[in-house]
């Protein structure tokens, strides 16, 4: 007889729970640089941070952030920006120097 093992779903908003923890998601997210994983990754932080008060910042709905944050749409540029405001993150410009200057 095989005893039954219960398992609960994981939620990675749950454990960014200081400005470090959310860095080091972010930056291991971006690292890959899949935007349906970005996008995905910030609806977690916005999750772990209040989405509905970010919803209030950015005067977008709870419902319009939660479609921008699941992966399968691509928000504009401008949506993630803003979004991105409102958490405190700020994207940093990096020339890779292996990279030959086009």
């Amino acid at each position: 007889m095989t005893k039954e093992i219960k398992t609960a779903p994981w939620d990675s908003a749950e454990y960014l729970d200081t400005p470090e923890a959310i860095e080091e998601y972010l930056i291991a997210t971006f690292e890959d640089g899949d935007a349906g994983e970005i996008t995905k990754a910030l609806g977690t932080v916005a999750r772990a941070r209040n989405i509905s008060k970010l919803a209030r910042e950015v005067g977008m709905t709870r419902a319009a952030l939660y479609r921008a944050f699941n992966g399968e749409t691509s928000p504009s540029f401008d949506t993630i920006m803003k979004i991105m405001r409102a958490l405190g993150v700020k994207i940093t410009p990096n020339v890779s120097k292996s990279e030959e200057a086009a």
